[in-house]
């Protein structure tokens, strides 16, 4: 077995495109498509799924509360508060400020458009 994939159901696909993209995501043209991969150097994806193609898919039902833990690597402490900061100014809304947080890392938290909490960390 090999882990290389992980998908998102997001209600409004563009402005999902806009936020991930902003994470460095190298997400293609959706060109009309409910289903969009990004895939990265290491060969993992992340797809992007309209919630109408889940819903067509079968039993779909709305989460509740927080269920997974999605985290950007920037590399840098200084990129975590460009990227932080890029994404804030595109309208997307913070969760927590960066910081240097006791467990050696700069940290911070965003909201992607469905309201998935997004970390995104550099090693101190």
């Amino acid at each position: 077995m090999q882990w290389d994939f992980v998908g998102i159901t997001s209600s409004d696909l563009e402005a999902s495109l806009r936020f991930y993209r902003l994470l460095g995501c190298p997400f293609p043209d959706p060109n009309g498509e409910d289903h969009i991969e990004a895939e990265f150097e290491n060969g993992m994806r992340l797809a992007l799924d309209s919630l109408a193609l889940m819903q067509k898919l079968g039993d779909w039902t709305t989460p509740v509360g927080q269920r997974m833990g999605l985290a950007f690597n920037a590399g840098t402490p200084e990129a975590v508060d460009r990227t932080y900061g890029a994404v804030i100014s595109a309208g997307f809304p913070g969760v927590t400020e960066p910081w240097d947080a006791f467990w050696g890392q700069r940290y911070a938290q965003v909201l992607d458009p469905d309201g998935n909490k997004v970390d995104i960390y550099a090693p101190l």
